[in-house]
């Protein structure tokens, strides 16, 4: 189900409005003393560089530019800034440029998280993308993993779409990327981030974190959504009530203003009390409540692998015989199931994700019931695997100090380093060996990228660093003193390093542990050791030469080989190959054929077609006007010949209407042979390079 806002209020009196002001106010004082220590609240392409306070939610709203290197600001076209009373979906901002885009949270290492983002197109392009009729949708990565796609397409422009994740932060960054498929230019609304309580949602992890599905508060509830203050961690309520058409006719709402209580040990949600202590249930003659939440326009039915987590509270007083089943489409997942007299039950299926492609649960009531199920509220989540591993965080803070020395804006040098493989940053190269451990950074090529200052110190202190190429760049002073063992590859060329080369790096050098290039340099002018050298490169050169030698030797000897073995297959007229006959047939019901036959068909094998693993292939006719090719091994026993029985005895019983048919075979002693139907358009390789043309 994609999740839509819409904001809206009705026409006022002059009393009322000043009433409704002076709540709102009021609600503002007190939410603004207890906001809750944590909150990061982003207005996306807001411009103005200072926060700004909603009235409505008394929140903080920040400006985006700390949290993101790229994209453009926009504002919605004024047609749809009349519909909206929050201000956060006036601006947005977009990213055309580059195929990853990210935003840099701050949190703590191993804290659980929710995490939102909201998107309102509005037009702001005046491009009318969501309702051209083509696709329109982008992905988001939270962090390095895949968490969703937002599809816009065919979408009302004045309506939001949000999507919410919760996750467990896997260092001191928590990033949110937006991903460019090539349908659209991705954009975002607003960013906001919430910290959890670590024993909520037990079943989130470092792999395994949840997106948010759709969550249901019921009974008669006035608001489409209610958030924070009402629920202190600011997760969206829908009320089923307003989202049900016929929810009047078809459902009977219950509430209580006494206190509920958690049972013990059913803590992990954290669920307000003034959700729970409204409910849905059905007239006493009906026996089941049918909950549906199928996919919307813009989300596929594989999304729908849910892990729904139901929450209840009995709220009569009088009869509390409430008993049912609890069933996720036609599985039962909780038999039997009574809630308990204003205390809270949380049932859920740790960790199984339901194959539930209708979205469909029913509440049905036993048969020693005396009243219809009821429910209180409804929490559905979706897997978000967390497979991808992040780049070691020393890496990345290493890297970005030197993105930061060198004023580096490279479109690809967003997010993570090395994770994912296909976004990782332009002229690095990662380790990912270790499936169990962050990639590391070996290979650094930097080479031609206008650096200017001297030898960034973050370098050394790359433990894994084995290649660093910074050739042809404009670097002056010196190389720092640091011994980095794991470098074996220190290219420097073409810059204007003019300090003497430190102990450290010339005893790595001298011990051969240090591929060293400094050619280029004003310090080679006092200086005339080989790394100041390109002699060096003459190594390599003499390595090619060897090796095209020795494949132009290579290549002689086997046409020496198919020289004489052609030369041979056409010399058997001198011999009398009659006497080599095998007289004992194998046992097979395919045709044996002499080496006259042979003779005749291929006429005096003139015409070769190829070869293969026993030698030439020759074009023939059989009697009947067949074309065949004939596959021929000379002067080979049946004895040397280890491959040619049980080729001959598997290709007999093997007939499929893509295989080439064997027609049968010739065992003389002198010449084996295998006769296949004849390939007219040729082999694969043929084909593949626009060979023979001939149709089959």
């Amino acid at each position: 189900m994609v999740m839509v806002m819409s904001y809206g209020c009705p026409t006022s009196t002059k009393l009322t409005w000043i009433l409704a002001s002076l709540l709102i106010l009021v609600r503002t004082i007190q939410v603004r003393a207890q906001l809750p220590k944590g909150f990061i609240n982003i207005d996306c392409g807001w411009k103005n560089g200072s926060s700004y306070m909603d009235d409505v939610l008394g929140m903080p709203y920040t400006f985006d530019d700390e949290y993101v290197e790229s994209g453009v600001s926009h504002e919605i076209l004024p047609e749809f800034m009349a519909d909206s009373e929050n201000k956060q979906e006036i601006t947005l901002r977009s990213f055309p440029d580059g195929p990853r885009n990210c935003y840099t949270l701050s949190s703590t290492t191993g804290k659980k998280y929710l995490l939102r983002a909201t998107f309102t197109y509005g037009n702001y392009d005046t491009l009318n993308k969501t309702q051209d009729g083509s696709l329109f949708l982008f992905g988001l990565h939270i962090g390095v993993n895949f968490w969703a796609t937002v599809n816009l397409s065919n979408w009302d422009p004045s309506r939001t779409v949000w999507k919410e994740v919760i996750t467990v932060a896997p260092s001191n960054s928590l990033s949110v990327c937006l991903i460019n498929f090539g349908s659209g230019v991705p954009f975002i609304s607003t960013l906001e981030l919430r910290p959890l309580l670590d024993a909520m949602y037990p079943f989130v992890n470092t792999s395994v974190s949840v997106s948010n599905f759709q969550r249901f508060r019921f009974g008669n509830v006035n608001r489409f959504i209610t958030r924070y203050p009402t629920d202190y961690y600011d997760r969206w309520w829908d009320s089923f009530s307003l989202t049900v058409a016929d929810y009047s006719s078809s459902m009977i709402s219950l509430n209580t203003s006494n206190n509920l209580e958690s049972l013990p040990g059913n803590s992990n949600f954290s669920v307000p009390s003034a959700i729970l202590q409204n409910a849905s249930t059905k007239d006493t003659n009906q026996s089941s409540i049918t909950i549906n939440v199928a996919a919307g326009p813009n989300l596929g039915a594989n999304d729908l692998q849910l892990l729904p987590i139901f929450h209840f509270t009995e709220t009569n007083m009088t009869n509390p015989n409430r008993r049912f089943d609890i069933y996720s489409k036609d599985v039962l997942m909780f038999p039997d199931f009574s809630p308990s007299h204003l205390q809270v039950h949380s049932m859920y299926k740790s960790g199984q994700f339901m194959q539930n492609a209708d979205g469909y649960f029913f509440l049905n009531k036993t048969s020693s019931s005396s009243l219809p199920p009821l429910i209180n509220a409804l929490e559905l989540y979706s897997l978000v695997r967390m497979d991808n591993l992040t780049t070691d965080s020393d890496d990345v803070n290493y890297m970005k100090q030197i993105k930061t020395y060198y004023k580096l804006a490279r479109t690809s040098w967003n997010g993570d380093p090395c994770s994912p493989r296909e976004y990782s940053w332009e002229g690095l190269i990662c380790d990912h060996s270790k499936s169990n451990q962050n990639p590391r950074i070996v290979t650094v090529n930097l080479s031609t990228s206008g650096l200017r200052g001297g030898f960034a110190i973050s370098f050394m202190n790359m433990t894994s660093l084995e290649n660093l190429d910074l050739s042809h760049n404009n670097l002056t002073g010196a190389i720092p003193d640091y011994q980095l063992k794991s470098l074996k590859v220190l290219d420097l060329s073409n810059n204007k390093i003019d300090r003497p080369i430190p102990d450290s790096i010339l005893q790595r050098f001298q011990g051969g542990l240090l591929d060293l290039r400094l050619e280029g340099n004003p310090v080679c002018s006092k200086v005339k050791d080989t790394y100041c050298s390109k002699k060096k490169k003459r190594i390599p050169i003499l390595l090619i030469a060897v090796i095209v030698s020795v494949v132009l030797i290579s290549l002689l000897v086997m046409m020496c080989i198919l020289w004489k073995l052609c030369w041979k297959g056409k010399s058997v007229d001198n011999e009398d190959y009659a006497m080599y006959e095998e007289e004992t047939p194998l046992h097979i019901d395919i045709r044996q054929f002499t080496y006259a036959e042979l003779k005749l068909i291929t006429n005096d094998f003139k015409t070769i077609v190829g070869k293969g693993g026993f030698g030439m292939v020759y074009h023939g006719t059989l009697e009947n006007s067949d074309e065949v090719a004939v596959k021929v091994l000379m002067e080979t026993s049946i004895a040397d010949s280890t491959d040619f029985l049980p080729e001959v005895q598997t290709l007999s019983k093997v007939h499929h209407k893509n295989l080439v048919v064997l027609k049968g075979y010739c065992q003389n002693k002198k010449c084996l042979a295998l006769v296949y139907d004849f390939m007219s358009r040729g082999n694969l390789q043929q084909l593949i390079r626009g060979g023979l043309s001939l149709i089959i």
